[in-house]
């Protein structure tokens, strides 16, 4: 993601930092997105807030 941001960054916007910039922001919003929808446990009931044991 880095890499493709740096090339693309660097053809398109005239800026590698730019490219990178911007290939670290997406690559880092896909790690977040894939975490919590790893972290999803089906069967769990939804509306349980804590407050019952």
């Amino acid at each position: 993601m880095l890499a493709a941001g740096g090339i693309l960054g660097a053809e398109y916007l005239g800026s590698a930092w730019l490219g990178l910039l911007i290939g670290l922001l997406v690559a880092l919003g896909l790690f977040i997105a894939f975490q919590s929808r790893r972290g999803d446990h089906p069967g769990r009931d939804e509306y349980d807030d804590g407050a019952r044991l």
